[in-house]
């Protein structure tokens, strides 16, 4: 053997193993055999996944059981990326109002850090005009027009709270349980902990329109230290729904099998030697993608959908829209996705311009925002798919109660970031329709009654999932992580 040439192929057969070889090899494997008998005796191995289900190295997307019996199969979340303005849309404030251009309270503001604001902001009362709707009296406000009338279908949690007040930490926050990079988001634990019904679909995908990616990036729909057979898969609407995906010029699609059949060999080589899961997520990948091919097209054309359908939604066929997106969704959830991201930039109202005003500007959001989605929870329901299938709607913290400091002199009415409180809307999936949940003070600085945390809600969505959030953990770096952290718990009272 040249000695210059390094250490032998790691696929090298034992029986032509060198000294250096083993040298090289040893120490990792009288290592990785010692971590194996302390975990044996510790009586816990590296991953724990839903009861009833074991490690499937071969097909780890395999269908799992869940912990107990789930409420619902699937999850729509659509997240309104840059956290819509609460006050002038869910949570009606009538002393807020009364007090339009008042100084804020110092009370209010001792302590607190806010994104743009400082010394001592007037209090903004919201323009619009609020009415109740449903037989719940559910506020809603009228930059809303379609949404109030499912406002028996919503459970509407207006006591959410975080601790991040920008934009990524706190989109991480509530996507991975985490507001620093490199945790698994919430649909990769989803989808590691229950598996894909659809063997031909990713089990986890994301779909993005605003024409900007959000603050958080990739990360939103990442794996983190999980497999990246779990990540969240980005599709398109416009061109190839996922890129690479189609056979290169020249290449049938037998020649195409041959190939994945020779490259798996290879990997599978690998696996037997040395085990590494990213492996088995490599193998998994390659068999996926093949049989993507066969499937992707027809569930991405929403061209196959009816005029009457493209009319509810406001979707055109070969465009790139939230319209689209929404309608996609069903098309996913139809074909037993496990978990569907809809990320829409654009709801970030701190009144720089008049897109970001919280009158004409929020009302042409919300237009654009209500008809698809409440296009696709009548859709999901008249197909019988809504009870099974959680639909989430909301941003990644709330906005103040005051004017925003960087405009609070100019004509355009804009909020900074809040975290203190804020609203998400659920629907389907196992939640009380006509409910609406928490509630604030008479300025919206506060929560009054019934708290949810960011990891509460994430608790409540496993477990509506049939997941334990406790018990759905993964050891990575001596450590059980899950996506809850240490914290959390369900809230019973959202449940149906």
């Amino acid at each position: 053997m040249n000695p210059k040439s390094g250490p032998p192929d790691r696929l090298a057969c034992h029986g032509h193993s060198t000294r250096r070889h083993f040298l090289h090899a040893g120490p990792l494997a009288l290592g990785g055999m010692f971590f194996a008998s302390q975990a044996a005796q510790a009586g816990a191995w590296p991953i724990r996944r839903a009861a009833g289900s074991a490690p499937a190295a071969d097909n780890p997307l395999a269908p799992r059981a869940p912990h107990f019996a789930a409420r619902a199969k699937q999850v729509v979340f659509i997240h309104l990326v840059g956290a819509p303005p609460n006050l002038d849309l869910f949570d009606f404030k009538p002393e807020l109002q009364r007090r339009d251009g008042e100084d804020c309270p110092a009370s209010f503001l001792e302590g607190k850090r806010f994104a743009f604001t400082t010394g001592v902001p007037k209090l903004l009362g919201s323009p619009r005009k609020f009415a109740q709707h449903g037989e719940a009296g559910m506020w809603f406000s009228d930059a809303l027009q379609q949404l109030p009338g499912l406002a028996d279908e919503l459970c509407v949690v207006h006591s959410m709270h975080t601790e991040q007040f920008n934009h990524a930490p706190a989109q991480l926050f509530l996507l991975s349980g985490s507001p620093r990079s490199g945790r698994p988001s919430f649909g990769s634990w989803v989808t590691w902990g229950l598996g894909s019904e659809n063997q031909n679909l990713p089990g986890f995908v994301a779909l993005i329109s605003g024409g900007t990616t959000l603050d958080a990036g990739k990360n939103a729909w990442g794996s983190g230290f999980l497999p990246s057979v779990y990540q969240g898969v980005q599709c398109r609407t416009v061109g190839d729904p996922v890129l690479y995906l189609a056979d290169p010029p020249g290449m049938s699609r037998e020649l195409r099998r041959e190939s994945i059949d020779a490259i798996n060999r290879l990997n599978q080589i690998q696996h037997d030697e040395l085990g590494g899961p990213e492996t088995a997520t490599r193998i998994a990948q390659y068999e996926l993608a093949f049989r993507m091919q066969m499937e992707v097209p027809e569930v991405m054309d929403i061209g196959r959908e009816t005029a009457e359908t493209h009319a509810a939604y406001g979707a055109q066929p070969g465009a790139s829209s939230f319209a689209n997106n929404c309608l996609l969704a069903r098309r996913l959830v139809e074909a037993d996705v496990r978990f569907v991201q809809l990320f829409d930039w654009g709801w970030d109202y701190h009144g720089t311009n008049p897109a970001e005003d919280i009158r004409d500007g929020l009302t042409a959001s919300c237009a654009a925002m209500e008809r698809p989605v409440v296009a696709l929870i009548r859709d999901l329901r008249q197909r019988g798919l809504l009870d099974s299938t959680l639909v989430i709607i909301g941003g990644e913290f709330g906005r103040t109660p005051f004017r925003e400091g960087r405009t609070a002199e100019g004509e355009i009415l804009g909020r900074d970031h809040y975290p203190d409180c804020f609203t998400m809307l659920m629907a389907g999936g196992g939640v009380k329709g006509g409910l609406s949940y928490g509630s604030t003070d008479e300025l919206g600085f506060g929560i009054t009654e019934n708290p949810v945390h960011i990891h509460d809600f994430q608790a409540t969505v496993m477990h509506l999932l049939g997941l334990d959030h406790k018990r759905l953990t993964y050891r990575f770096q001596g450590r059980d992580y899950r996506l809850t952290d240490v914290h959390g718990e369900v809230v019973d009272a959202l449940l149906a």
